[in-house]
Order: C-alpha cells, then sequence, then structure tokens
C-alpha cells in the first residue's frame, strides 16, 4: 500500500450467518438512545460540578466547548466519560471544575438540543472511560427481510456474543479518518485536536482487520496459541502459551476472551501462530504501523468478543419495525451489534 487512495474500510466479516434483513436507523434522533451510566456514584460533595445532559443532534466534543464557555473555564477544566453519537439522543455526563467563584445557573446553559437533567458534585473529574455500560434502545424502520432467521441471530448474539468492531462512527464518513491518518504520517500538517482522532482510527482499523482474520479461522471465541486473553469485565490480561482444556472451558463460559492488539510501542504481548496472524496485517499496513510508532502511542489490548448484556427484541410485522434493547461495556458499539442483524442504512 503506498497511495492513499488504495486505502479503503473493506467489508470485515460478520460472525454469523449474512445479514437476513433490510432497514434504516436513525431515521428519527429517537431511533438511537443511549444512556451512559457510570462506574461510580457522585459524592455530592467536591470542586468538579457533574452535569447529567440530555443531547440530541449535538456530539459530545461541541458540548463541552459550550459548557467551557458558559462556565468561563478552561476546555481542560471540562471532563467527560466517552464520545457519544451525534446522531442520536443521549444521555450522559460532564464534569465542570469550579473550585471557587459564582456557579453558573446551569438551567441558563441554553442550546439546541441540549439540556441539563441533573447536577451534583464530586471531588475528582470525570475521567475517560469511568463508565459501567451504555444502554441502547435502538429502531429499525422499514424492516424487509427473513425475520425468522433475524430472530435467530439474535438468540446466538444473546447467547455467545458480538465481535468487538470498531464501528464506522471511528471512521469517519467513508474511511476518511484513517485517510487524513496516512496523510498526517507523510507529514500533512493537522490541527492538534484531530491528531488524537486519526491515531485511534489508524489503531481501529488495524484491530478489525485483525479480528477479521480471527473470525475467518474461527479463533475469535476459542483462542489461538500463545494468545493473550482478557479477563471478562476488566483490562487484566495474561499470556498464555496454548489453549488448555481448563482455559478452554473458561473461554466457552465467556469469563474470557481472546485479545487483539491496539498497535503502538512496546510488546504486543501475543507469541507463536497469535502474534504471526497480527504481524500479517501489521505488515499488510505498514505506513500505518509506522506512523503509529512515530508519534509514540504505547500499544495496548482489546477484546476481540464483547458479551450483549440485557438483549431484548419486539418486532412489529404491521409498522416494519424491529426494536433492540442491550448495554455494552464502554468503548463497545452499538453498530456491532446491528452489522450482524441487519443491512441498514442511515
Amino acid at each position: 500500500m503506498t497511495s492513499l487512495n488504495l486505502l479503503t474500510l473493506p467489508h470485515w466479516p460478520c460472525a454469523y450467518r449474512s445479514p437476513q434483513g433490510n432497514g434504516r436507523i436513525r431515521a428519527f434522533p429517537s431511533d438511537f438512545i443511549v444512556e451512559e451510566m457510570l462506574s461510580f456514584k457522585p459524592s455530592g460533595e467536591g470542586e468538579h460540578i457533574f452535569l447529567q445532559i440530555q443531547k440530541i443532534n449535538q456530539n459530545t466534543e461541541y458540548v463541552a466547548r459550550q459548557l467551557a464557555r458558559f462556565a468561563n473555564v478552561r476546555q481542560r477544566d471540562i471532563g467527560y466519560a466517552g464520545m457519544k453519537d451525534r446522531y442520536a439522543k443521549t444521555t450522559q455526563w460532564f464534569s465542570v471544575w469550579l473550585p471557587k467563584g459564582e456557579i453558573p445557573i446551569w438551567s441558563d446553559f441554553c442550546i439546541e438540543g441540549v439540556q441539563v437533567l441533573s447536577v451534583t458534585r464530586h471531588a475528582r473529574k470525570l475521567k475517560r472511560g469511568a463508565l459501567a455500560c451504555n444502554r441502547f434502545v435502538l429502531t429499525i424502520r422499514e424492516w424487509s427481510g427473513d425475520i425468522t432467521q433475524t430472530l435467530e441471530t439474535l438468540q446466538a448474539l444473546k447467547a455467545h456474543g458480538v465481535p468487538n468492531y470498531y464501528g464506522e462512527q471511528r471512521f469517519g464518513r467513508e474511511g476518511q479518518n484513517v485517510r487524513k491518518a496516512l496523510a498526517m504520517f507523510e507529514g500533512e500538517k493537522v490541527p492538534r485536536e484531530q491528531r488524537s482522532i486519526y491515531l485511534s482510527a489508524a489503531r481501529a482499523f488495524l484491530f478489525n482487520c485483525i479480528l477479521a482474520q480471527r473470525i475467518e479461522n474461527g479463533s475469535w471465541t476459542t483462542g489461538l496459541a500463545g494468545d493473550v486473553l482478557m479477563l471478562e469485565g476488566s483490562q487484566s490480561v495474561f499470556a498464555c502459551d496454548d489453549i488448555d482444556d481448563a482455559l478452554a472451558q473458561r473461554l466457552a463460559n465467556y469469563t474470557l476472551h481472546p485479545t487483539g492488539a491496539l498497535y503502538g510501542k512496546g510488546d504486543l504481548l501475543t507469541q507463536s501462530v497469535a502474534l504471526q496472524l497480527e504481524q500479517n496485517v501489521f505488515d499488510a499496513y505498514a505506513p500505518l504501523t509506522q506512523g503509529l510508532q512515530t508519534f509514540g502511542l504505547e500499544s495496548a489490548r482489546r477484546a476481540l468478543r464483547v458479551n450483549v448484556q440485557a438483549l431484548t427484541w419486539e418486532y412489529d410485522n404491521a409498522q416494519a419495525t424491529l426494536v433492540l434493547a442491550f448495554s455494552l461495556p464502554a468503548g463497545s458499539y452499538a453498530t456491532a451489534v446491528l452489522r450482524e442483524l441487519i443491512a441498514y442504512s442511515s
């Protein structure tokens, strides 16, 4: 790969049968509802104001900038746990560091599509990733297809989880964030606030390619020799020489998950067969890996599989709608669930 024009997002494979339905998502903001659940309860005391905000068709960074302006604080004094979809109805928390001075009247924070739902305090800034989960309610309209097979796939997702792909939101329209990352690696000047977006897109692209290979060889749930495994519900990992019976049982019980590399400086931790598979992907996209090395990101691991918690569904044949409700841990994408079910348009 020597040209930016050669890099397009591939159609990464699904884990189950090909989607047996078609439908439309985000016909209305209320068709894509996301509620953020913090991993802790704010104490009610401290120098950081915690605001629970509902937003419709507004992105997280824009709301954070407007909060900083409204409260007359620096941008770095605003905290939030994660980015949320713009074209959706989302509820998330923000923190504002106000150690002294006059407290703003938060009900006067008026932006189109934004509403402050509750206000409290906490001793520390809200950090990225400080989430228990995100809860989703998704309405798929204009449904057509084989509903029987789709419901069978839903049962499989509920029982066995889904591939933990990064969603298309991470890559920008038509994968432009990955192309912009390549341009940045080749020396193009990029605004500082955009760098992390492009770096994250490059790492996510490589991860998805690794996951695609693991789906194709059937090892995304069962593990490979030399794999790195992650404990369910944590970021703790350990390397294994081989998948023995005890590890195979824990993988089958979903208390362990195989992982894929988030490329960067440092040891990948994989060995043997798993290492060779990852290295083949990195070699195929050398301009991305070389660029990530140059920018100094540290390597990390991400689970290849994610459990879909509290998954329910309701199909209305007369209205041609399928409504899904479920929870996912921080960093996992609702579109990873949708792509296993339907070929969708927004």
